[in-house]
């Protein structure tokens, strides 16, 4: 057996995870970043169906996560927009269930990502709790042998540069924005090398658009509007959101959203002090469509790169850098199938 490698991406929003890579092409797949805490009903709703969720132990507690963690919900939304979320039980816990879908025993190098603004002060800990044994409820266990974790957006560019060869960011400064739904994170790089006094991040992501846009709605409702996964579904989609069936049709909101795009993309303009010099702009991120917008009106004079699928652009980043990472780097792997050619195989 090979050497294993795989990454996830925890995002405020949704967790992405790898589930195979071979020839540099990347599977991908993601669920909700929910985790509840289990109740007692053991992942099944009350008819006894079987609902597509694994149930992790942690900290005593088993959590419910997976893609259909929503049937699990309550009235509360255990959503962890803060500072300190890495180190929370449910970052634990989301980590594990993106484990157990990827149906491997062992992972030799697990690598994460970080906003560009915790980057420095969060990574060392984040590498540090992240290593060792997931248990993974019902006597499974997964051991994470090594852990890398890298800043966002560097997934993000690094997956652009494969797809479209290393002389597509050769050249000049290149900028890649990731909108996600807490954060909003941008890197500044000179060829693939960081200018890190320009990257940063700030806290102006898609919760702050739902947020915004659910407050208007209970403003006219006169009662207070909660329930943010369905105006992100109708955003994304296109659809109109029902409520009191009635239909309301988001677009009379398109103010309100370029208002808060507008305060990131001008935040990381301040940062980045000049747009003048910059060749490359890569735009990826699960709230791309929505800030579109607003980086066109602030950089018209530039070309900006999609890329395909851009919510997963990070984790694909990130796979392709580990896998570079255990090329470069062989007697930290040397054992078991060191000297099998490709770091990371399909498994079915």
């Amino acid at each position: 057996m090979g050497i294993t490698v795989r990454a996830i991406d925890v995002g405020f929003g949704a967790t992405k995870f790898v589930t195979a890579s071979a020839n540099g092409a990347v599977d991908c797949s993601g669920f909700p970043s929910l985790a509840f805490f289990d109740l007692g009903d053991k992942g099944t709703d009350p008819i006894g169906g079987k609902r597509k969720t694994a149930l992790v132990p942690v900290d005593g507690l088993l959590y419910e996560v997976g893609p259909e963690v929503e049937l699990a919900a309550d009235r509360y939304r255990p959503r962890q927009l803060h500072d300190d979320y890495t180190e929370t039980p449910e970052y634990r816990a989301l980590t594990a269930g993106a484990l157990h879908y990827m149906k491997v025993d062992t992972v030799d190098l697990l690598v994460l990502g970080l906003p560009v603004a915790q980057y420095g002060s969060k990574r060392t800990s984040l590498e540090k709790a992240m290593t060792g044994t997931f248990d993974l409820g019902k006597r499974r266990r997964i051991e994470v042998r090594r852990t890398l974790v890298v800043a966002q957006p560097q997934g993000a560019l690094f997956d652009y540069a494969t797809r479209n060869g290393q002389a597509s960011i050769a050249k000049g400064t290149s900028l890649v924005i990731d909108v996600g739904s807490r954060t909003f994170d941008w890197l500044v790089t000179q060829g693939t090398k960081v200018i890190a006094k320009m990257s940063h991040s700030v806290t102006r992501g898609v919760s702050d658009v739902l947020m915004a846009i659910a407050a208007r709605i209970g403003a006219e409702i006169q009662e207070e509007y909660r329930r943010l996964e369905a105006i992100d579904v109708a955003l994304r989609t296109g659809k109109p959101l029902r409520i009191y069936q009635e239909e309301y049709d988001l677009k009379r909101y398109d103010k309100v959203v370029q208002k808060i795009a507008d305060q990131a993309v001008l935040a990381m303009i301040q940062r980045m002090d000049g747009t003048h010099d910059v060749e490359n702009i890569v735009l990826v991120g699960g709230g791309a469509y929505l800030f579109r917008k607003a980086i066109r009106r602030h950089f018209p004079k530039h070309t900006i790169h999609d890329v395909v699928e851009p919510q997963y652009a990070n984790v694909r980043g990130f796979q392709l850098m580990g896998e570079k990472y255990v090329l470069e780097r062989p007697d930290l792997f040397a054992g078991p199938g060191a000297n099998v050619p490709c770091p990371s195989t399909r498994e079915s």
